[in-house]
């Protein structure tokens, strides 16, 4: 069964004639009668009385007409649905992010491009890395927030912030006070990391490979909040952004010495997949952002 033989049908049973219909349809009247007899032979039932060139619907193609005209609705629904969806200027972007991105970093960027798009509607998801990374690659987000170690040869990439990693430690902690530090005057610290769902974790490890210095973990905690209240409790030190939600009352933040320890964000998306007007229109505008935070 194919759709333009369920469109001839509805011609024909609105106009009761098939000359008429052939005409309405740009079609010739014997191709017309084709399509209608095949739909009948298909179904297994007729769907008209037959008069000469006049047709009426019998029972059978009154009930038919009911479901057909319903399923035309539904597609014409659902067309003007994806329409609705994809237009640059009234689309949806479907987005996803790591949580501790939705305190600051993420309502921003909506607040700011809603002021010159309105129309566009965000639909958000906020996770672990773990989760985001398989809503992204299952093709329910179009676009993931995300540090720069998630991505992958299948990924496009466009940096949005970078932020300077430091040493945080409860303020009462012995070395609270001190300027700056080095990575290796925290050896024998009781040391909080993260679990590998965490964004930052990635991170941590690639920098402290590049400088061949490590630190065992005495706790590792899901999600940034938890390391930052850990710290405050005077159970460990750690390395953190220095982003909202992670400034609590009791925390010291102090410069890392060696170079190279920022955390980069971005915006990442699957380019074998495909990318809605609305999402590449979203794209642009986060290409010529600069929310780079490295003097803070």
């Amino acid at each position: 069964m194919e759709l333009t033989q369920l469109e001839y049908f509805l011609t024909v049973a609105r106009l009761q004639h098939m000359t008429q219909a052939s005409k309405a349809l740009n079609l010739t009247q014997p191709a017309l009668s084709h399509a209608i007899s095949k739909l009948e032979h298909e179904l297994g039932v007729p769907l008209f009385e037959r008069s000469g060139r006049n047709l009426e619907l019998n029972r059978y193609g009154q009930m038919f007409m009911v479901w057909v005209e319903q399923a035309m609705q539904d597609l014409t629904n659902g067309t003007r649905e994806l329409q609705e969806w994809t237009n640059p200027e009234t689309g949806v972007v479907a987005l996803s992010y790591l949580n501790i991105l939705g305190v600051d970093l993420v309502p921003t960027l909506i607040r700011d491009y809603q002021r010159s798009h309105p129309q566009v509607r965000f639909e958000l998801t906020q996770g672990n890395l773990g989760d985001i990374d398989e809503h992204l690659n299952k093709g329910l987000s179009d676009l993931m927030i995300t540090s720069r170690e998630s991505f992958m040869e299948l990924h496009e990439w466009i940096v949005i912030q970078t932020l300077p990693l430091f040493i945080v430690v409860s303020a009462q902690h012995p070395l609270a006070n001190r300027p700056s530090l080095s990575l290796t005057e925290l050896s024998g610290e009781p040391f909080v990391g993260l679990k590998n769902n965490c964004g930052l974790k990635a991170t941590l490890l690639a920098r402290f490979q590049s400088t061949g210095f490590s630190l065992a973990s005495t706790y590792d905690a899901e999600d940034l909040i938890t390391v930052a209240g850990f710290i405050k409790a005077g159970l460990g030190v750690s390395v953190l952004p220095k982003t909202m939600g992670l400034e609590l009352e009791g925390l010291a933040w102090i410069p890392i010495q060696e170079e190279g320890w920022e955390w980069e964000l971005g915006l990442k998306w699957r380019k074998d997949r495909y990318v809605s007007p609305a999402a590449k229109r979203f794209i642009e505008y986060v290409n010529g952002l600069c929310y780079d935070t490295k003097s803070n």
